[in-house]
């Protein structure tokens, strides 16, 4: 599949902006604040601790802890610190990360002697606000032996909302240099998170369940299309989930689920051959030399679950332009 799109204008308008707007400490206490540390981003929303993205030196950039509803944690803790009951496998499993496993050929999937890392470049925009906050973010994919595959500008917007209710977007554009590049077709990808080892299906302490738009639950809902999934459990006593959406807009809407019942937790529009038995290949996508396409995604961290949140209600007003 050859991508014909460039560069949106949102993207462009995030691209060139600079600066940060001057916002008072009363709104920020109850909007969104975001504040580097020169390896990491520090992000508070309503004054409370949300996130930090970590930057420097790591394999790619990746959001670690994330505070759900009520500060429940709703990330595995390792490999980035040791918590109990916890398992040890997949150590690439960084929290929230985007990357894929078939660049051009090359892994940037797994953390393997042989893999890629995204390297960090530079910040376009760092921007507090009473209403919500932007991170807007350069980064090179280079190979092993130190080639740039490729690159990404990535904008993340975390948004101030009512109650325990956390709601941010991450949308990912990827460049093509002089050359063609292919996302290649390969389950292991790409816009991910691995949940509170509480919130897995299986598992001692496992609480999880998995639902999707076309209401698949449960095992049933790996390597299925759907516009948005959702997976919830039990943390801290309290049902709490993750809901992705995958944007209209996207590459093969709706997307395929790389989602295990072990925590595992991804929307992957590549992985044809694993997904559905089709020929090797058979999901590759080409993106032209010198061209772009944008992956967008919401993240919706909610209390309760998937009816009790409302999820497709929220899904429909993603879709449409709205929070």
């Amino acid at each position: 599949m050859i991508l014909k799109t460039f560069l949106s204008s949102t993207s462009l308008v995030f691209l060139f902006a600079t600066g940060c707007a001057t916002t008072s400490s009363d709104s920020l206490s109850k909007g969104v604040s975001i504040r580097d540390t020169g390896k990491k981003l520090v992000i508070e929303i309503a004054g409370q601790p949300f996130s930090e993205y970590h930057y420097k030196d790591v394999p790619r950039p990746f959001l670690y802890p994330i505070s759900g509803p009520g500060a429940a944690p709703m990330t595995r803790n390792w490999p980035m610190a040791e918590a109990p009951n916890e398992e040890k496998d997949h150590p690439h499993h960084r929290s929230l990360w985007f990357t894929h496993g078939d660049v051009n050929g090359q892994d940037f999937w797994s953390e393997a002697p042989k893999a890629g890392k995204i390297v960090h470049q530079d910040f376009v925009k760092l921007q507090s606000g009473a209403e919500s906050g932007t991170i807007t973010e350069r980064n090179n994919w280079v190979a092993k032996d130190g080639t740039v595959t490729c690159s990404d500008v990535r904008t993340m917007r975390f948004h101030a909302r009512p109650g325990n209710e956390r709601l941010f977007d991450l949308d990912v554009t990827i460049q093509a240099g002089k050359s063609d590049v292919v996302l290649g077709d390969t389950k292991e990808g790409s816009m991910a998170i691995r949940l509170n080892e509480a919130m897995r299906l299986k598992g001692k302490i496992g609480t999880g369940h998995i639902v999707n738009s076309e209401g698949v639950r449960d095992g049933d809902t790996w390597g299925k299309r759907a516009k948005w999934c959702d997976y919830y459990g039990v943390v801290d006593g309290k049902t709490v989930g993750v809901a992705i959406f995958d944007h209209p807009s996207n590459p093969r809407h709706p997307t395929w689920w790389h989602v295990r019942d072990y925590g595992l937790f991804a929307a992957n529009p590549f992985g044809l051959h694993d997904f559905e038995k089709k020929p090797a290949g058979a999901g590759n996508l080409t993106i032209p030399a010198g061209r772009s396409f944008t992956f967008r995604y919401r993240f919706y961290l909610h209390e309760g679950n998937e009816q009790q949140a409302k999820v497709e209600e929220r899904y429909r007003n993603y879709a449409n332009g709205k929070l």
